[in-house]
């Protein structure tokens, strides 16, 4: 990834391939946010500078500055200039117009930026979010670029904890978007669990890996009936970290269907291959307990990903079929293990909540005090909210401060509701449940009532449904390159340092 480091010496004098400085949007024109800087925005006004979000012109310094040319990033309004409408998150503005940067000045091998006097923790963040390059296929047109200097009033000790902060949650997000645009054909189940498996115990994590035999001996029926149709069969991964002394237990789980065609429910063609990122909450968790291992937080993490193939064929689960969720560990040697709720599947397209539910009883088992549970879950999700907010479920407190903090960090959250009467839908004649209801209405929060048939009692759980967000199927904006983005994995950081925070 791209380097940074700190410096108190003079923008203006550090010799550097570019200097990046911030305009606010004024009523006539670009406000440079900081006066030393105000003749240079000026300049880039000419060339049409405007101080809009995430907007950049670069012009020559012409001898200005030391460096050789001046990139002007827009954050929007000042504050005094904001309508009650406007983003009033200045860092999130900051981690925008840092990642706009980032991208204009690829191919270059040092730039300076002053975005860190406005918000340090933001400017690093956007700077290594936005120079993000997932290259395993394709080599990008421009390397991006070598080093980010960032200006800071003191290098003291709290100015390099930010630095370091910024930098594990980026590299974090970094290793998420990577699984997420792998291509399925290279990562399946197997493979997925053995790249998680390889980065856990370089972490010194504790890891185990239950193949298939192992999931048919426990009795995780979800899981298996999702992978059945496919020859690549399913896992699932179980990875912790224990510091010495911790506040609190969390447990994190994560969908992991490395490609979803829909099984038999079969999806339509179009934008099919996007299904490749189904798996992205798997990848959250993954990045999300290797980055609390980086950060030394003092909170147990233990995080489940659930990995599928979900695919039509003559061995592939079918609507009408009766599946058996796992219902716990044998109570003993030679006792049977607890007998799971049944499901009767009524569509094979709903297989995200199917591979979860196994994956959250086994959670529960070891007695977290909470649950983040995230998966790109519901086209519903993208009906309601958008492509870039999630939706938030779950435990009012608990589903409240993610979606908080979700914001808080830029990757946008909303808590919504899991009504009573939305629950009915998963009655079921043959079975305990069922995975559909036969109403579309509410489907992001029909299957937030189905995961939480499975939460244990006295477990607090949040489900954060990313199916918009973790995916940007367009151009590049702010800090998110297409592809996948890594969303939730700074919300997940936040909640966790949060809660070890309590």
């Amino acid at each position: 990834m791209t380097r940074l480091s700190l410096t108190t010496a003079d923008p203006l004098t550090v010799k550097a391939d570019a200097l990046v400085v911030a305009a606010y949007q004024g009523a006539n024109g670009p406000v440079a946010a900081d006066e030393r800087f105000a003749a240079l925005v000026d300049a880039a006004a000419l060339a049409g500078a405007a101080g809009k979000p995430g907007s950049v012109t670069t012009i020559p310094a012409a001898g200005a500055v030391a460096a050789d040319r001046v990139v002007v990033v827009g954050v929007g309004a000042a504050a005094d200039d904001r309508s009650p409408a406007e983003s009033d998150d200045l860092a999130d503005r900051v981690r925008r117009a840092a990642g706009a940067a980032s991208r204009a000045v690829a191919g270059h091998t040092k730039v300076v930026s002053t975005l860190s006097l406005l918000d340090a923790a933001a400017a690093a963040e956007g700077h290594l979010l936005g120079a993000y390059v997932f290259d395993a296929y394709k080599k990008p047109g421009s390397a991006p670029v070598d080093a980010v200097v960032l200006t800071v009033p003191s290098a003291n000790k709290a100015a390099k904890q930010i630095l370091e902060r910024a930098t594990v949650a980026a590299e974090s997000v970094a290793f998420a978007r990577d699984l997420v645009n792998a291509a399925p054909n290279d990562l399946y189940p197997a493979e997925f669990a053995a790249r998680a498996s390889a980065a856990a115990n370089k972490a010194g994590l504790t890891v185990e890996v239950l193949d298939e035999k192992a999931l048919a001996k426990g009795g995780y029926g979800g899981i298996l009936g999702v992978g059945a149709g496919s020859s690549r069969p399913p896992r699932l991964v179980r990875i912790a970290y224990t510091p010495a002394k911790p506040v609190t237990t969390v447990a994190l789980v994560g969908k992991g269907i490395t490609f979803d065609t829909g099984g038999i429910s079969i999806k339509p063609g179009p934008k099919m291959d996007q299904m490749t990122s189904d798996m992205a909450g798997a990848a959250a968790v993954v990045a999300t307990v290797l980055g609390v291992a980086r950060l030394g937080l003092p909170v147990t993490v233990i995080a489940y990903a659930a990995l599928a193939e979900n695919m039509p064929s003559g061995t592939a689960y079918r609507p009408g079929d009766v599946l058996r969720h796992y219902g716990g560990a044998p109570a003993g040697r030679g006792k049977a293990a607890a007998q799971g709720k049944t499901v009767h599947v009524l569509n094979t397209d709903a297989e995200g909540r199917l591979v979860l539910a196994d994956a959250i009883v086994r959670a529960c088992e070891d007695n977290p005090e909470y649950l983040l549970e995230t998966s790109t879950l519901t086209g519903a999700q993208v009906v309601a909210l958008g492509k870039r907010t999630m939706g938030v479920m779950g435990d009012p407190g608990l589903r409240d401060r993610v979606a908080e903090l979700a914001r808080s960090v830029g990757e946008g959250g909303w808590a919504m509701p899991l009504p009573e009467h939305l629950r009915e839908g998963l009655d079921s004649p043959l079975a305990d449940l069922q995975n559909i209801s036969g109403e579309p209405a509410g489907g992001m929060l029909v299957a937030g009532h189905y995961l939480a048939e499975f939460v244990a009692d006295g477990v607090q759980w949040a489900h954060l449904d990313v199916a918009g967000p973790a995916f940007n199927d367009g151009k590049a904006y702010g800090y998110t390159a297409p592809g996948g983005t890594g969303v939730p994995v700074r919300t997940l950081l936040a909640t966790i340092a949060d809660l070890a925070g309590r």
